[in-house]
């Protein structure tokens, strides 16, 4: 039921009318397999030539990335019939150790020692708070959705975060939970952003999947994209929190594209939404800038997944999706913020849903809130 699967995706844009498509994709084969599940069938990469920046070469064609940088970078390599590969060091064979080399040379053709190293940073992210500039977000309109979803977090869990609201609920992690946080370009244990008061610069070979500079934690690792989709596709990610634009009523999920405008991708997120065994929250406004409601009855947008969501978190509620005798989801509230009422979100929600319980409870959060105030007090004292 995604636009992928059913084609559309804008491939190549007018050069005279920006966010017109020229080139689409067309509609894809689609099979249910032994699980019951419908999946999407892809041809493999067959390029006739591939271009792959790394970090280092010897003079077999062995290839070293640094950080995240690595990516796509192996994937495209091993698909094209040639691989041009440029690089920032070239060095002789033997002086790199047969355990750090990411890339055989056996897949590469070329060799080209880069004259211009520098590196353009899409989103620079920096801090100069020692915790991340948690204390930025308190009282801010969002700093709700943000809290509640921080609640979402259990000790051990491996868990993917969306840009913006998703990525800022990392910074109320109780003390008592730790969690390792995962980006599909190829990284587990992203830190915060990096801050000058400690040392750290803004690198562009350590970013998230939002391009925005990041730091690793001890005991971080970095690897390829396509060891990241592993990770993703085998159920080994417990919980996604990615935005919205729209819900529909029985769990659809569309947030990536507007027709219209240029987008880049979807990225990660139609994988992260149908990772077997992953809980997949929203987090979102309850409406849009001009006051329609962003949960609907049917999503009209492109879809990113089909019945894919387990709970949305708005400034207004929270609600579930909860099976119904027949297994068909419902979309439940479950908790309702302080000085809201049912009618406000019945008023603000395009369409039915169930209580789960009368009275609806508040919606929780506000501890952490204390929790992080408490903590933010200790470190300036």
């Amino acid at each position: 039921g995604t636009i992928y699967a059913q084609g559309g995706v804008p491939i190549k844009y007018s050069p005279d009318s920006p966010g017109v498509p020229t080139l689409t994709s067309p509609p894809k084969e689609t099979r249910i397999f032994p699980d019951g599940k419908e999946y999407v069938m892809e041809t493999a990469l067959n390029a006739d030539v591939s271009f792959v920046k790394a970090w280092k070469a010897d003079t077999r064609g062995n290839l070293v990335f640094r950080g995240t940088s690595r990516n796509a970078n192996p994937d495209a390599a091993s698909a094209g019939k040639i691989c041009i590969a440029e690089v920032e060091e070239i060095v002789e064979a033997g002086t790199l150790n047969p355990d750090e080399i990411h890339l055989p040379g056996i897949y590469v053709d070329r060799v080209i020692l880069a004259e211009d190293n520098e590196k353009r940073i899409e989103r620079l992210r920096i801090t100069d708070s020692d915790n991340g500039g948690v204390e930025n977000l308190l009282g801010d309109r969002r700093a709700r959705i943000v809290r509640r979803a921080a609640k979402e977090f259990k000790d051990g869990m491996y868990v993917n975060l969306g840009i913006g609201i998703p990525t800022m609920a990392s910074n109320f992690v109780p003390p008592s939970v730790r969690i390792e946080l995962q980006a599909e370009n190829g990284l587990m244990g992203i830190g915060p952003a990096p801050n000058p008061k400690l040392n750290q610069s803004p690198d562009a070979d350590w970013i998230n999947a939002g391009k925005e500079t990041v730091t690793a934690i001890p005991g971080a690792s970095a690897f390829s994209s396509s060891t990241s989709f592993d990770m993703i596709r085998g159920g080994h990610i417990d919980l996604t929190i990615l935005g919205g634009l729209q819900v529909g009523s029985n769990g659809d999920l569309a947030n990536w594209i507007i027709p219209g405008k240029m987008v880049k991708g979807m990225g990660g997120a139609m994988d992260l939404v149908s990772a077997p065994g992953a809980k997949v929250v929203v987090t979102m406004d309850h409406t849009a800038r001009n006051g329609s409601p962003k949960i609907l009855e049917k999503c009209t947008l492109p879809l990113t997944g089909a019945g894919v969501v387990d709970r949305i978190i708005t400034d207004m509620a929270v609600f579930d999706f909860v099976p119904d005798a027949n297994g068909n989801k419902k979309l439940t509230l479950v908790e309702i913020a302080p000085g809201v009422s049912v009618e406000d979100v019945r008023t603000a929600t395009g369409c039915d849903f169930d209580l789960a319980s009368e009275p609806v409870p508040v919606m929780i959060g506000e501890e952490i809130c204390d929790s992080i105030e408490e903590e933010v007090s200790n470190k300036v004292a």
